[in-house]
């Protein structure tokens, strides 16, 4: 209780002592008022010159986005019509090589069915010409084998007429040699051979 009874008196003591909250702020305006109002001042001009600043810098940054968008643009539209274009050019290209392959193959069947034909011209010649050769041989043949006949036969018969007069000519030594034979028996003797 003498703690409670101390404390009470010296809050009693300092409430007398302790100026009033008003008088505070207005010995801290005296002091301090005019440098106070003059940083208020200062951040209210600096707040105001950063809000300028960032409305200015959006207000550049915008148009430069939108300078950058529009340029894009424009080099997107330039290289789209390029491509439609060189695309364009592709295809005429394409279509004109296309024609000019069909009239080479064209131009290679004709030539194609030319040296067919005359590939069959000169085999029919070729063929024309074997059995020209082949007749020419064999009547060479014919002639040949008809002069052999001839000849053969006319051998034949020479020799047919030559066996016959060796076959008289046999017979007539066989004749004269049993002639000859007879005279050594009249003799006695036989023959000797």
């Amino acid at each position: 209780m003498a703690r409670n009874a101390a404390q009470q008196k010296s809050e009693a003591n300092g409430a007398a002592k302790a100026p009033a909250p008003e008088s505070i702020d207005q010995v801290r305006d005296l002091l301090f008022g005019g440098q106070m109002r003059m940083v208020d001042a200062r951040l209210q001009s600096l707040d105001e010159r950063m809000a300028r600043e960032t409305t200015a810098m959006r207000t550049e940054f915008e148009r430069q986005i939108t300078e950058l968008d529009s340029s894009i643009k424009k080099e997107l539209a330039r290289h789209a019509e390029r491509l439609a274009a060189e695309r364009t050019k592709r295809a005429d290209d394409l279509k004109a090589l296309s024609t000019e392959l069909k009239e080479s193959l064209k131009s290679l069947e004709k030539r194609h069915m030319g040296l067919e034909e005359t590939a069959g011209l000169a085999d029919a010649e070729l063929r024309d010409h074997l059995m020209k050769q082949g007749a020419a041989f064999t009547n060479e043949l014919n002639r040949t084998s008809a002069r052999l006949s001839g000849e053969l036969d006319r051998i034949a018969t020479a020799l047919k007429d030559d066996k016959l007069d060796s076959a008289l000519l046999i017979n007539g030594l066989t004749e004269l040699a049993g002639k000859i034979g007879a005279a050594p028996k009249i003799a006695g003797k036989k023959p000797q051979r």
